[in-house]
C-alpha cells in the first residue's frame, strides 16, 4: 500500500501558467495608454513652465525699461525686448558702466519640438498672427502643431 500512495507534485500546471500569463498581458495592455498620457501630461507641464518663465522675463524687462533702469531700444519697441536672446545676453544699466541686467540664464527648450526655437509676437502684431513683425518680443508661443489633452492647440497657450 505504501508504494501505491501518490506523492503530491510540487509545481504549477500548464493551465495555471497560461492563466497567469493571460492576466499579466491584460494588465500590461492597460498600462500602455496610462503611460502615454502620463508622458504627454509631463510634456504639457514642461511647456507651461517654459512659457511662464519666458513671459515672466519679458514682463520683467518691460517693467525695468518703463522704470528707466536701462535705455529703451528702438522707437517702436514699447519697452519690450527687441529679440528673445537679449533676455539671456542682458542689457546695461543706465549710468552703471559694465553692469548688466539679465533676465534668463538660457532660452528654454520647447518640450514639444525639442528645440530652443519659439514663435514670437510683436506688440504691434495681431494676437492670432502667425508671423513676427520684428519690432519687439511681446509674447512667445510653441511652434508645435499638436493638440493638448484638453483639446486645445499648443500654439494657443
Amino acid at each position: 500500500m505504501f508504494g501505491e500512495r501518490r506523492q503530491r507534485q510540487a509545481g504549477v500546471s500548464l493551465v495555471e501558467l497560461l492563466v497567469t500569463i493571460a492576466v499579466l498581458l491584460i494588465l500590461a495592455g492597460a498600462l500602455v495608454p496610462v503611460r502615454h498620457y502620463a508622458v504627454k501630461r509631463q510634456k504639457e507641464l514642461d511647456l507651461r513652465r517654459a512659457l511662464r518663465t519666458m513671459r515672466t522675463a519679458i514682463d520683467e524687462y518691460k517693467k525695468m525699461c518703463d522704470a528707466n533702469v536701462f535705455q529703451k531700444e528702438g522707437v517702436d519697441s514699447e519697452c519690450y525686448p527687441p529679440e528673445l536672446e537679449i533676455l539671456v545676453e542682458g542689457v546695461e544699466k543706465t549710468g552703471a558702466l559694465g553692469q548688466k541686467v539679465k533676465f534668463l540664464r538660457r532660452i528654454p527648450i520647447d518640450p514639444m519640438t525639442k528645440k530652443d526655437e519659439w514663435g514670437l509676437r510683436s506688440y504691434q502684431d495681431d494676437f492670432d498672427s502667425s508671423s513676427w513683425g520684428h519690432e519687439n518680443v511681446y509674447d512667445v508661443y510653441t511652434l508645435s502643431e499638436g493638440k493638448a489633452l484638453d483639446g486645445t492647440k499648443y500654439k494657443e497657450w
